[in-house]
């Protein structure tokens, strides 16, 4: 009996212990590597990792229960504060049910056999962790193959397949609007762009009825966007803007333009619309876009522009915010004139464009306005949001993070444009709170590390008439 209270103490906190490992594993697309050295809150590590190992080695039975009752309590509250909350995909049950299978083998084997001071919590830690990763393995070939397979027989499927440092989403999104006004379209849902998430995409939500396929992909490091492309082996590649997020991964500019030009490997590739950017030569195949763009005028309710197509001005209007919207359109206009529509098809398209979720999306509520751009987080398009709110008469108000894996240098020139324009700054979260709180000098600050709190700051800090800008975000992790 006492043997059985022991193991199910042993049990309940290893379960604790791989949910902290799981989260931050998932936070990180399941890499080691980066949960271990680009990890955004180490102090989590040492609170919810390493001090309740140290507690269990070294705390005498008696308190046990105790400690792992304070343990379970702070992982609770942890939990409920969390903002991105680990989702039990299969991927996560398959891991959980190796550790308590290899719990089980080690508490039985060492209550059977040896006289054991305490159970073991490396040993099964790292089994469950290897014995996951070797069976997501076999699995991942086998889905690879599958969705290899459908995308080469989906003879009369035109795959195109759009990469970016930013704006792939808006990219995809608009495309896709366009487009499905004279074709039967689908896209790779949300922010889907890796390749594990489209090869179960294609395996489970492509129907053989498509007539083109769009797909975003994304990378954090060298080859990942060749490895998507030699699976859908696109018709036609789009490579956006260029520019400094996630340079925490591949070191430099060239590196990033370098990964996302593997977009072009692939075997099937009828044309690349690459942004001038990148800054790759044109041939045969590749033709640039964004600097084709006249007459840009944008304003909170939507922008006009020219675009020099076959030597004549030819005028879009969108109900789209940001004049960075023009750049992601005039790609997906040049898209759509390759695959057959006319100029009147798409400038209706155009004219009815529905924003991004979370992408500029304004919103008034009890005489505020609000510009919701959570999803935007780059220099460009975040100093275009800024531009495009200050000429607003009444106070204006950001509530930001900054610029999340991205440089120092780009935070300062950040801060000194939210210093020009904004009347009252929110910083939230911690990755950028230092460098923000020194440089943004003139305007008011407030700084929250809670950002449960944030709703009751902006109640007590705003009024009507005010516009409240919500510039990029941060998870809690970070």
């Amino acid at each position: 009996m006492k043997d059985l209270y022991n193991i199910s103490l042993h049990v309940a906190f290893m379960l604790m212990l791989g949910y902290y490992v799981m989260s931050a594993m998932q936070w990180y697309s399941y890499k080691i590597e980066r949960v271990l050295f680009h990890y955004g809150k180490y102090e989590w590590h040492a609170i919810f990792f390493v001090a309740p190992v140290l507690f269990y080695y070294f705390t005498s039975k008696l308190f046990l229960p105790y400690v792992l009752l304070f343990y379970g309590l702070m992982l609770f509250f942890w939990y409920r504060k969390l903002d991105k909350k680990l989702v039990f995909t299969a991927r996560i049950k398959r891991f959980f049910l190796f550790l308590f299978l290899v719990i089980f083998l080690q508490d039985a084997l060492c209550v059977l056999s040896f006289e054991c001071d305490v159970f073991g919590v490396f040993i099964p830690l790292v089994i469950a962790m290897f014995a996951s990763f070797v069976f997501e393995k076999i699995l991942f070939e086998g889905f690879r193959k599958e969705a290899k397979r459908k995308i080469d027989n989906a003879k009369n499927l035109t795959v195109i397949a759009i990469t970016a440092s930013y704006g792939k989403t808006s990219i995809k999104n608009f495309l896709h609007h366009i487009l499905s006004s004279k074709f039967n379209v689908y896209m790779t849902p949300r922010s889907v762009n890796t390749l594990s998430g489209i090869m179960k995409d294609i395996n489970e939500n492509l129907k053989p009825d498509c007539e083109i396929y769009i797909v975003e992909a994304g990378a954090r490091v060298k080859g990942d966007i060749d490895e998507i492309a030699r699976l859908v082996n696109e018709h036609y590649a789009i490579v956006g803007c260029i520019g400094e997020q996630h340079i925490e991964y591949f070191k430099s500019l060239e590196n990033i333009r370098n990964t996302k030009m593997e977009l072009i490997n692939s075997k099937r590739l009828k044309k690349a619309f690459v942004h001038v950017s990148a800054n790759v030569a044109k041939n045969d195949k590749i033709e640039m876009f964004g600097d084709d763009i006249h007459n840009l005028v944008s304003t909170l309710d939507g922008i006009n522009f020219d675009i020099l197509i076959d030597g004549k001005m030819e005028h879009f209007s969108s109900p789209l915010l940001g004049d960075f919207n023009a750049t992601n359109i005039d790609v997906c206009i040049h898209v759509a004139l390759s695959l057959g529509m006319n100029l009147d098809e798409i400038r209706k398209a155009v004219s009815t464009l529905n924003g991004v979720e979370h992408r500029l999306q304004k919103i008034e509520a009890g005489g505020k306005i609000i510009i919701d751009d959570g999803f935007n987080g780059n220099f460009e398009g975040m100093c275009s949001s800024y531009e495009l709110v200050s000429n607003y008469a009444g106070r204006k108000v950001i509530v930001t993070p900054g610029i999340v894996e991205s440089t120092n240098d780009a935070n300062i020139k950040l801060a000194k444009k939210i210093d020009d324009i904004f009347d009252l700054v929110i910083i939230t979260g911690s990755v950028n709170q230092k460098i923000l709180d020194v440089h943004i000098q003139k305007t008011e600050k407030i700084v929250i590390k809670d950002k449960a709190k944030l709703q009751d700051v902006l109640a007590e800090n705003t009024t009507k008439g005010d516009l409240i800008l919500f510039s990029n975000d941060a998870p809690t992790f970070l």
